[in-house]
């Protein structure tokens, strides 16, 4: 964390021209054009050369790291979840939700107990982590026609009560719940769900735009992972993609790993979405983030990592091994966007969509310089 600087001609996402950004006691003071003259009693002064400032990077869909699925948490591993917290804090990363997939209810009443005890979070800055800001619900009220590789077994039935029966006593945990709502008949569920503050998440779904609009209504804002596990846009048929695309108060996911959506279709939902879209960048990364690639288990299957991409022997896609960031610098490399629309979707887009405080003054100086190396090359570091 920076202190007592005053850093000069960045470009900060938002924020029109060069500024310059004052820090005090660690913490944000003021953003100011940089043709404003500088005081005399200025302190010390970082020139950054027209680079990037930023906040670090907000995962919302990860569902591990270092070899721990967070479906399969239990209370030894609190020791465990704090190295990969420091670890995704290396990876640019200021916060995340660890992300349970479809499991038994058993596993994710036990996981999810694990992360409510967990102990607070050591001050000390020698030992800087990414914070846990709740819990992303994958599961287990997915459609069983588009739950990838999520195990039919474990699927459950979109109720109240079996709502009740998964959150248990645990649901002021829950950040964030994927659900398929067409396969809720009564139409209560959402709403009973945002009556606890869970941002609703439509996904793994063969939802028309119809029920999507009916879904968007009851208060859900979010899609998980834009393309994958729901129908593909159609001209006739926009389903739910194309229904959440246009409505100004949904918020997409997506994984910009080049396996999962091909870059010219992530052209096309961010065109389509336009300047203030609702997209914003997951990693959807399995446990073996942080490893070489190889076999790995994954519940009761194992998963083929390759590259950074890991499928079932059977070769359905399951998520990623690459870090949240890796997808703002692809979007640059591939030549979808500039560098502050790429820089935003993993930072402040993400913010946004589950209602955090994007205002830069007042907070924490925990910043990410991001420098363009070439045309297509974005390159990042933490400012300390």
């Amino acid at each position: 964390m920076l202190d007592n600087v005053l850093i000069v001609n960045a470009q900060i996402p938002g924020y029109q021209g060069w500024q310059q950004i004052s820090i005090a006691e660690g913490i944000i003071q003021a953003i100011l054009p940089t043709t404003i003259a500088l005081p005399d009693n200025a302190p010390t002064i970082l020139d950054v050369a027209g680079d990037w400032i930023s906040w670090g990077g907000i995962d919302l869909q990860i569902n591990g790291a270092l070899g721990l699925a967070f479906p399969d948490l239990s209370p030894n591993h609190s020791e465990q979840l704090a190295t990969i917290a420091q670890f995704l804090w290396q990876q640019g990363v200021d916060g995340f939700l660890p992300t349970l997939v479809t499991t038994s209810v058993d596993k994710i009443q036990r996981s999810l107990q694990t992360l409510a005890n967990l102990p607070s979070a050591s001050p000390d800055p020698a030992t800087s982590s990414a914070q846990i800001l709740g819990v992303h619900l994958e599961g287990p009220f997915l459609n069983p026609e588009k739950r990838g590789a999520h195990p039919a077994e474990h699927l459950q039935p979109l109720t109240i009560e079996t709502v009740k029966r998964v959150l248990g006593d645990y649901a002021s945990l829950v950040k964030v719940m994927t659900l398929a709502p067409e396969l809720d008949a009564t139409g209560e569920v959402i709403p009973y769900l945002r009556s606890l503050g869970i941002t609703v998440s439509l996904g793994h779904s063969l939802a028309t735009a119809d029920q999507a609009n009916q879904a968007f209504q009851q208060g859900a804002t979010m899609v998980t992972h834009a393309f994958n596990a729901m129908p593909a846009l159609h001209h006739r048929e926009p389903g739910l993609l194309g229904a959440a695309i246009v409505h100004p108060q949904v918020h997409c996911g997506l994984i910009a790993d080049g396996q999962h959506v091909h870059p010219i279709m992530i052209q096309v939902l961010l065109q389509a979405s336009g300047d203030d879209a609702g997209i914003f960048l997951v990693s959807d990364a399995l446990s073996p983030l942080g490893l070489p690639d190889g076999l790995y288990p994954w519940d009761e299957r194992q998963i083929e990592v390759k590259q950074g991409t890991a499928r079932l022997l059977n070769g359905t896609l399951s998520g990623t091994t690459l870090p949240l960031l890796i997808g703002s610098q692809n979007l640059v490399q591939w030549g979808i966007c500039p560098p502050e629309t790429a820089i935003a979707l993993a930072t402040d887009a993400p913010r946004r969509a589950i209602g955090m405080n994007t205002d830069y003054l007042g907070q924490s100086a925990d910043l990410l310089r991001w420098h363009l190396e070439t045309a297509q090359q974005l390159t990042w570091q933490r400012l300390s």
